[in-house]
C-alpha cells in the first residue's frame, strides 16, 4: 500500500489536527509516539518479509496494527480521547478506505 504524496500530505494534516484534538500530555504524546513508531516498524518488517503480499494480506495486517495500537492507547487516554481516539480512528478507516478502494 503506497500513498501518493498528496494523500500522505492529506493524512498527516489529519493528523496533526487528531492530535491537537485529544489535547495530549507530554507524556501521553510519547507513548503515542512509541507506539505508532513500533506499530510501524513491525508493518515494514511484514511487507519486507511478504514481498507478494496481495493487497487483502496487508489490510488485514493494517487491521491487526490498529488493534494492537488501540490495546496500547487504552492503557494511557483518558475515557475522553479515547472516545475521541475511537470517532477518529472510526473516521479514517473510513477515509483510507475509499482511497484504497479507488
Amino acid at each position: 500500500m503506497f500513498l501518493s504524496p498528496e494523500l500522505r500530505e492529506q493524512v498527516m494534516d489529519e493528523l496533526k489536527t487528531f492530535a491537537t484534538n485529544l489535547n495530549l500530555s507530554e507524556d501521553q504524546k510519547q507513548k503515542l509516539q512509541t507506539a505508532l513508531t513500533d506499530t510501524y516498524s513491525k508493518f515494514q518488517e511484514y511487507k519486507q518479509q511478504n514481498p507478494n503480499a496481495t493487497k487483502e494480506d496487508v489490510l488485514k495486517k493494517i487491521n491487526d496494527n490498529r488493534s494492537a495500537i488501540r490495546e496500547k492507547v487504552v492503557n494511557f487516554l483518558t475515557p475522553e480521547q479515547l472516545s475521541k481516539w475511537d470517532t477518529e480512528v472510526s473516521k479514517a478507516k473510513s477515509f483510507l478506505g475509499q482511497k484504497l478502494a479507488a
